[in-house]
């Protein structure tokens, strides 16, 4: 069994142990965080603003000049494993996924770092911090600065910010009608951290999931060069149908997407059958389940599979069908094996048929 089994009374307690939710599977679900933002001011007038709210997109961007402009973005979550070194490479990860998902290349972060004090020995929350250390170093950035607080969950992240030229920025409202849709990583995180936490995963699960969330996804930087890709985004917390979602609607779109053909981490349609999935699963399906319709002949685990909340998960890539090989060669060659194809954009209305 992988190192999620319960500690002693007199051990350091389990990250996970710690916070009443872990990963991305932390967000706010999408329904309750845009009735939140409602009446927040419109940030339209700022005309160096390429990217703001406007269209749910990964990161904000500011033209600085005509080559060149400003990404930046922040994500932190609380613990998804217990290994603080992992956990620290787990939320780095994450949070340069979405530099990476605007196509930009980046170039510093900084800590975000909230910790029980009085909980945690110092040991253990300098393994954190070394673990997004290795991520950034990895990514051939810096970690400049930051900033912590004393907090009642464990709490880590980044600050990020990237840079590129804005004629080659990727939204996620660019999609066009007959775009292929193609996914870099497996779905199943949130269904493996579930199984995780119970006990249920084994060192080979375990080895999966840090494998998968801790690829950066690089890809992103030469997919942003592509005139044939139209669209880019991660799938992160919302599930693959919710970050979709935010494609069709940006774009004024509809999608269609193939269940058999949609990767999956080895052990999650086991566990999702057996009843192994996340809270934040249900709560995304309540926010935004009346725009997706899911055929009759398909299993109702899919729609456990499809809602999961995915931590550091793949790029989600709308390109010309054309363009398909050349995209999915860049994502071999950059060792995602398990990029594929699911499915395509569609005219008509913003929403999503699973079949």
């Amino acid at each position: 069994m992988s190192e999620s089994a319960g500690n002693k009374p007199d051990e350091v307690p389990r990250l996970t142990a710690l916070s009443h939710g872990g990963g991305c599977g932390c967000k706010i679900a999408p329904g309750v965080l845009a009735e939140l933002l409602r009446d927040t001011p419109a940030v339209a007038r700022f005309a160096d603003l390429i990217v703001g709210r406007e269209t749910a997109d990964d990161a904000a961007v500011y033209r600085i000049n005509a080559t060149q402009a400003i990404v930046a973005t922040t994500d932190f979550f609380m613990p998804i494993v217990d290994d603080p070194f992992d956990f620290g490479r787990i939320a780095a990860t994450n949070a340069l996924s979405d530099i990476y998902a605007m196509g930009a290349r980046p170039l510093f972060a900084l800590a975000i770092v909230g910790m029980p004090i009085n909980v945690l020995p110092g040991a253990v929350i300098r393994e954190i911090l070394r673990g997004g250390e290795a991520v950034c170093s990895a990514a051939g950035i810096p970690i400049a600065g930051g900033h912590s607080i004393d907090s009642v969950e464990p709490i880590y992240g980044l600050a990020a910010i990237g840079l590129i030229d804005p004629q080659q920025v990727k939204r996620n409202s660019g999609a066009r009608d007959d775009d292929v849709l193609v996914l870099g990583k497996p779905l199943g995180v949130g269904i493996y951290s579930a199984a995780y936490k119970k006990g249920l995963l084994d060192d080979d699960g375990y080895r999966a999931l840090i494998a998968a969330t801790t690829q950066l996804n690089r890809p992103g930087i030469e997919l942003a060069q592509l005139d044939s890709v139209h669209a880019l985004t991660d799938v992160t917390g919302f599930g693959l149908l919710g970050h979709l979602l935010e494609i069709c609607r940006g774009s004024g779109l509809g999608a269609s997407i193939d269940a058999a053909k949609i990767p999956l981490l080895a052990q999650a349609m086991r566990f999702a059958q057996d009843g192994v999935v996340t809270g934040a699963s249900a709560r995304n399906w309540q926010s935004y389940g009346g725009d997706v319709a899911l055929s009759p002949t398909l299993a109702p685990v899919y729609r456990a599979l499809l809602t999961d909340p995915q931590t550091s998960g793949g790029l989600l890539v709308a390109c010309s069908a054309d363009a398909v090989t050349h995209v999915m060669d860049l994502f071999a060659s950059a060792g995602f094996a398990g990029a594929t194809a699911i499915g395509s954009m569609k005219a008509g209305s913003s929403s999503i048929l699973v079949s």
